[in-house]
């Protein structure tokens, strides 16, 4: 037999049914009723069950998610259902973090996010988002107001913050672009600057030779990471 790999969404998928059906684990179907332990059977139906699944997303590594997983907290999302993207922006589409919060929705359950900047960034993203928990049957909350596709204020409302959001982005950028003009004309962009110095990167690359550390070794001689360690005997090599 080949053992197949799962994706991570299909994880999330897998771990979030095991969750949702903990409270059926210990029930037994005998003759059309559903028997719990230590107690008589009696007629049960199965019902849906919604669920608050949350989403939290910054744009850099130096930023922090308490915040936000503190506001989803008092929205009432389970801290155990927060998935996240860290130092992602909200132009990218492709996020983990997103990918499984979106596999782990079913129907009747609610995407509960801040803000809709922290979904998406631009409109086409935001629309198609929507549109896709929509055909799931999953709502979609924006703070602490429930967005509603078939009710024409909402929807344009909806579409007024994308805009918003997508002008936000595109400024950021603009911004950015001519920070980065102004201090090259200046000549103080210099692009960005090796970790280690000269002399310690032929140090590293001494010690690397000998054969006697390894890479995790020098990692830990010069307290950088691994990927420093490779780039920098990739550096010296030329």
């Amino acid at each position: 037999m080949v053992a197949v790999r799962k994706t991570d969404a299909e994880r999330t998928v897998a771990n979030e049914h095991t969750r949702r059906m903990k409270p059926l684990l210990l029930a037994s179907h005998i003759s059309g009723t559903i028997k719990f332990a230590k107690e008589a059977p009696y007629p049960y139906t199965l019902c849906m069950t919604t669920t608050k699944i949350g989403y939290a997303r910054c744009s850099t590594d130096g930023q922090d998610l308490t915040a936000q997983k503190q506001a989803l907290e008092t929205l009432g999302v389970a801290p155990d259902r927060v998935y996240t993207d860290h130092g992602l922006t909200g132009t990218n589409r492709a996020r983990p973090g997103l990918d499984q919060a979106l596999a782990a929705v079913r129907e009747g359950d609610t995407l509960v996010v801040p803000k809709l900047d922290r979904l998406a960034r631009s409109v086409p993203d935001a629309r198609a988002i929507a549109d896709q928990l929509e055909a799931k049957g999953v709502k979609l909350a924006l703070g602490a107001s429930v967005y509603d596709p078939t009710d024409p204020m909402g929807k344009m409302f909806f579409n007024i913050l994308a805009t918003f959001a997508e002008f936000e982005a595109d400024l950021i950028r603009m911004r950015t672009r001519e920070g980065m003009a102004i201090a090259r004309a200046k000549g103080k962009l210099r692009g960005k600057q090796p970790k280690l110095s000269e002399k310690q990167q032929r140090e590293l690359n001494r010690m690397h030779a000998t054969g006697e550390y390894s890479i995790s070794d020098l990692a830990d001689v010069f307290s950088v990471s691994r990927p420093t360690v490779y780039r920098t005997l990739k550096r010296q090599s030329r």
